[in-house]
């Protein structure tokens, strides 16, 4: 690896910020790949973890990445005892490779942002997936410092030149080695179109997360602050037991998700049974005209 970048100081105005690191690491990354002609994607994170040090010139580096059995953890970063080399751990009882590399990720993201504010780290499930729109939350800047290194922004967009499907980002998941999810949520996280993913289990809500545009259109569920579960629309396809899949999408009533939506207005409607992490993806894209807020006056009562 390449270590051309200077070494930055423990003062805070020369901290990294999650996309100025995985940029570093990704112009060596196209450099290494370029000159030595081998695939670019997906990363190979345990190894550039470990030659993270030598291209920022720190003296701490990551030393082992290791499977564990971490039973309450999806992943750990762990200090020697001198705090001179680093451990980084992930569960080797995740089902999905996508889901191992990602963690890897964030743990590195932990690493190269935060290691001079904690002592360790250890982060669950939820974190992996943080949906907190602060972004000086610590596991929101990991989780968006592993999007933007494993799926860098302009290589991401040349894989969707059409309309995005869970088809199309299911390539993306084959390039870049994530899973749908985390394929889905980097599209989210630039389009332009009004479009929300729902995760949902036993016809209820566990959490959604909108694109900007669907944000500022109404296109949202409170999946996390509200006190009373959302239930699935009955007459939606997330509801049909009937339908396993269906990757392209299907034309409906916009009215079926948003009650508040024009008459006239519809959706796509996207679905994806994911077996092994017992739960269901929807993903619901809204024409970009489309707004689907209460009336001012049903707002009020």
């Amino acid at each position: 690896m390449s270590d051309e970048f200077s070494k930055p100081s423990g003062r805070a105005e020369d901290r990294l910020s999650p996309s100025s690191a995985a940029y570093r690491l990704t112009h060596v990354l196209n450099a290494v790949c370029e000159a030595h002609e081998i695939d670019r994607f997906p990363v190979d994170v345990a190894s550039l973890a470990k030659e993270s040090a030598r291209i920022f010139h720190w003296d701490d580096p990551i030393t082992e990445v290791q499977a564990a059995a971490i039973h309450r953890f999806e992943g750990a970063l762990y200090p020697s005892e001198d705090r001179r080399r680093w451990l980084l751990l992930y569960n080797d009882a995740l089902r999905s490779p996508g889901r191992i590399l990602f963690t890897q990720a964030h743990e590195l993201g932990h690493y190269l942002l935060h290691r001079m504010d904690r002592d360790r780290f250890e982060c669950s499930d939820a974190d992996m997936i943080d949906l907190a729109q602060d972004e000086a939350d610590i596991e929101s800047q990991a989780d968006s410092f592993a999007s933007t290194l494993l799926m860098p922004l302009d290589d991401f967009r040349k894989q969707l030149t059409g309309a995005a499907t869970f088809e199309s980002l299911g390539t993306c998941t084959e390039r870049y080695g994530v899973s749908l999810t985390a394929a889905t949520l980097r599209w989210l996280s630039y389009t332009d179109q009004n479009a929300v993913l729902v995760i949902h289990r036993d016809g209820f809500i566990l959490w959604a997360k909108s694109s900007k545009p669907a944000m500022r259109a109404g296109v949202f569920f409170r999946s996390k602050s509200h006190r009373a579960p959302i239930p699935i629309p009955l007459t939606s396809l997330a509801a049909d037991p009937l339908v396993d899949r269906e990757l392209l999408g299907v034309e409906m009533d916009a009215q079926r998700w948003f009650p508040y939506a024009d008459r006239d207005s519809s959706l796509r409607e996207m679905k994806i049974s994911a077996d092994h992490y017992d739960f269901v993806m929807t993903l619901l894209v809204l024409p970009r005209h489309a707004r689907v807020w209460k009336p001012w006056p049903a707002m009020e009562e």
